[in-house]
């Protein structure tokens, strides 16, 4: 029987007041915010770490829940998916990205600049999110 995926992904600060910002092969060319799959055994936090240090190269440390997101059968995925999508809001020391093979591109940019990108819609809802509570 198929059930659900829970992942995680964070919308990282580094110094100063830009949001990493990256182009997936999984989202039909959509930009959205690096994350994935949580292991079994694996708390949420040790997966959005782990996610993060795997596609992008970056230690993001302050972790903080932002919001539990419902993807299903969205058409802006590469493939049919039910999804549990726990989002953060995290920090990271450096602007150096070290993009994996699921990277296309990937831009650090201000929460308005972001919003201006063609942004998956789950996103799009995080970014705005961090707008409206003032995020930095």
């Amino acid at each position: 029987m198929d059930r659900p995926v829970v992942c995680v992904g964070a919308l990282v600060w580094g110094p100063g007041d830009r949001v990493l910002i990256v182009q997936t092969t999984k989202w039909r060319g959509a930009w959205g915010v690096p994350g994935g799959k949580v292991d079994w055994g694996e708390t949420l936090a040790e997966a959005v770490t782990r996610e993060l240090r795997e596609e992008t190269g970056l230690e993001i440390f302050g972790a903080r829940y932002a919001q539990t997101q419902e993807a299903v059968l969205s058409e802006e995925f590469h493939k049919p998916a039910h999804m549990l999508l726990v989002d953060f809001f995290a920090r990271a020391d450096s602007l150096t990205v070290t993009p994996n093979e699921e990277i296309v591109d990937w831009s650090w940019a201000t929460l308005e600049e972001a919003l201006t990108l063609p942004l998956n819609t789950y996103t799009r809802t995080l970014v705005e999110l961090a707008r409206a509570r003032g995020e930095a």
